[in-house]
């Protein structure tokens, strides 16, 4: 990584700067750190929601965040965005654009719950296209009951949910997703009361409200045998009646020839990366050999990635797993494959899907400060520090043309002389600085994460990346900020610096905020057609970025 020296950088004086500290324009407000913001419309909030989740920031508790978003989706279905909010809610559910479904049935269960009568009557309806699975259609259950009672509309939408499906779907479903969250299928079907008149369907309600699986289907069937068989009756069992992992009793799971009964069989794309452990550890996955193959094809198709919904950031969590060799509680271990580990960096890249670049010059800040180390995103296992250096590394594979920088602190980086170190109550005295970052397309997504890890923390001042191209007389159509919007440092707001850098530099410039926390706040000016605000996780992001940069 390269300091960034800005020597003999100065405001210009009688240009419009307002210390960020202090308001510089109307609807503004204060953020949790001080600073002053732009806030974002509750819609706007609600698809930062979706995305990122509520986990605890470093200025506001997770208690918060989930009880200030909550608020949010309630006033947005309380108005006459309520169909345009359950369309959001499927839109990004279905596209699979948020790492976690949590929110999206959170946020689904409001929209059933308030409202007008059709408005609640037409969030129901789409509650298939959420709840794409039983596990699913629980945890939906544990969120509407904080909501609204049993009445017959919310029983016909979940009797609906299994009777437009096949005797085979539910029975599938019942037998892979058992209970969640206190819920069971029994639970289900007495509050629901669903009427299974498609034949076939007798039997496995027997099964499900009694526990009789006479009469029950096949793999009801296989699955009860499967309870009480031997490690070696187990592989037939599989083959015989399409069993899955789930399906399998958990002491079997370390077996290697149940698990190579399972793989000839459809293991799910986001079930076979969250088990690459386990299968190296028992070796199913030796060098060389005809499964890691098999599964290395798997990981980087796109067609496959796409339709099982694999977001980015789980299979980032999976490649920083896999390859560190152990659990993150350190419980098991094993030994990588490379031939998987390589694989599984290819996937990241690709579950983003294809993206056309714009071929517009792009400058890619990263906010490594300590609020952005604190928390976890979107409910897995990664700081925003970390994902945002594996975005980084995207939206620089993606675009021809970059340069990558990080907002950092400390007396060894270089930083805008006349830059004093300021000292806020409970700040430390670092002044803001840019460090120049080594990221490049040709990096591993490893080596990108290392390259943020151990960068000084300082104040934020999200103004900076505008005025050092500025300085530097950089010509830059996009600016991409990653940030969680929690900043307060800088003698100019970032909006006025864009201004500025248009003026001196005759570019009309954009600016795009990735969002790193679902608050409502955004350094991104909402009256100017120029600035973009989205959620920083979102799987389209590359997608979204490069159609702005284009103009569209």
């Amino acid at each position: 990584m390269t300091n960034i020296n800005l020597k003999g950088f100065m405001i210009r004086k009688g240009r419009a700067a307002t210390p960020q500290s202090l308001k510089a324009a109307d609807g503004q407000k204060r953020n949790h750190a001080g600073g002053f913001v732009y806030v974002i419309s509750d819609l706007e909030r609600v698809k930062r929601f979706l995305i990122l989740g509520s986990d605890t920031g470093f200025y506001a508790s997770g208690a918060q965040l989930t009880k200030d978003n909550a608020k949010a989706v309630i006033r947005v279905a309380e108005s006459a965005q309520h169909r345009e909010l359950v369309d959001v809610i499927v839109e990004t559910s279905v596209a699979g654009r948020a790492p976690k479904q949590d929110p999206a049935l959170f946020a689904l269960a409001i929209a059933a719950s308030f409202g007008e009568v059709e408005d609640r009557a037409y969030a129901l309806a789409q509650l298939p296209k959420v709840a794409r699975t039983a596990t699913a259609l629980f945890g939906f259950l544990t969120y509407v009951q904080g909501f609204r009672g049993w009445g017959r509309a919310l029983a016909r939408a979940v009797a609906a949910w299994y009777t437009e499906k096949s005797v085979d779907q539910v029975a599938y479903q019942a037998v892979k997703y058992r209970q969640r969250d206190g819920w069971t299928h029994r639970d289900v079907f007495r509050k629901a009361h669903p009427r299974l008149v498609e034949p076939g369907f007798t039997g496995l309600g027997e099964w499900i409200l009694r526990g009789d699986a006479g009469e029950a289907p096949g793999i009801v069937q296989g699955f009860e045998a499967a309870r009480f068989a031997s490690a070696s009756e187990l592989p037939g069992l599989i083959r015989e009646h399409g069993l899955t992992w789930e399906m399998v009793p958990t002491e079997a799971l370390n077996d290697r020839e149940v698990w190579e009964a399972l793989l000839e069989g459809n293991v799910p794309l986001g079930a076979l990366i969250r088990q690459l452990p386990r299968l190296t550890r028992i070796g199913v996955l030796e060098p060389m050999s005809e499964a890691t193959e098999m599964i290395a094809a798997r990981l980087v198709d796109v067609e496959a990635l796409r339709k099982a919904r694999i977001h980015p950031l789980n299979v980032l969590v999976a490649l920083r797993t896999y390859a560190q060799g152990h659990s993150m509680e350190g419980k098991s271990t094993w030994e990588p494959n490379p031939r998987i580990v390589d694989a599984l960096d290819e996937a990241f890249y690709r579950s983003f899907g294809t993206v056309e670049p714009a071929g517009k010059r792009t400058l890619i800040a990263l906010d490594v400060s300590g609020s952005m180390t604190f928390t976890r995103v979107a409910g897995v296992p990664l700081t925003p520090r970390e994902a945002s250096a594996g975005l980084a590394l995207v939206l620089a594979a993606t675009e021809p043309m970059t340069h990558v920088v990080a907002f950092t602190g400390g007396v060894q980086v270089y930083r805008p002389p006349g830059a004093r170190r300021v000292r806020p109550v409970g700040r430390s005295g670092a002044a803001a600085a840019l460090t120049q970052l080594a990221i490049t397309p040709r990096m591993r997504l490893d080596a990108a994460i290392q390259e943020v890890s151990d960068l000084p923390f300082g104040p934020t001042d999200c103004s900076l990346p505008m005025l050092y191209a500025a300085e530097r007389g950089l010509e830059v159509d996009t600016f991409v900020v990653i940030t969680d919007n929690e900043t307060w440092a800088g003698a100019m707001h970032p909006h006025q610096a864009l201004a500025k850098y248009r003026a001196e530099m005759g570019i009309d410039a954009k600016l795009i905020v990735l969002a790193t926390l679902a608050s409502k706040f955004s350094i991104a000016d909402p009256n100017d057609a120029g600035m973009l605000d989205i959620s920083g996780f979102d799987a389209a992001v590359p997608a979204l970025v490069t159609e702005f940069s284009r103009g569209l």
